[in-house]
């Protein structure tokens, strides 16, 4: 799946994997986030991932030509879940739809585990 923006000088495909990297790093500066999550369905194991494999944290897909994210997390112990969630939702929609020019139709937020930072 690409996703496409429309200028004046003609038409900029982007693909999802590059949406999905850049939606992860962003995450990751939010506060309360540890880290990106990777779940197997069929153990239900959840674990980290490393900063160079956040975007496997998220899946996008495409309805009526706006963006739908998933985010897998895991919170910090302590925190606000909803502060976190909020924030989150609030960050990545507008610094993707200013880095992208596509639109955010839908964030929805799995929060997969909750970890004690040291």
């Amino acid at each position: 799946m690409n996703n496409s923006v429309d200028t004046h000088l003609g038409s900029i495909q982007i693909d999802k994997n590059v949406i999905a990297q850049y939606a992860g790093h962003v995450a990751d500066e939010c506060f309360g986030i540890v880290g990106m999550a990777s779940v197997n369905p069929r153990e239900g194991l959840v674990r980290i991932l490393k900063k160079e494999k956040v975007d496997h944290g998220i899946s996008i897909r495409n309805s009526g030509g706006k963006l739908v994210l998933d985010f897998h997390i895991i919170v910090a112990y302590g925190v606000s879940i909803l502060a976190v969630t909020e924030n989150l939702t609030k960050t990545v929609k507008y610094k993707l739809e200013s880095y992208t020019g596509l639109e955010v139709e839908k964030i929805n937020i799995f929060v997969e585990g909750v970890r004690v930072i040291d």
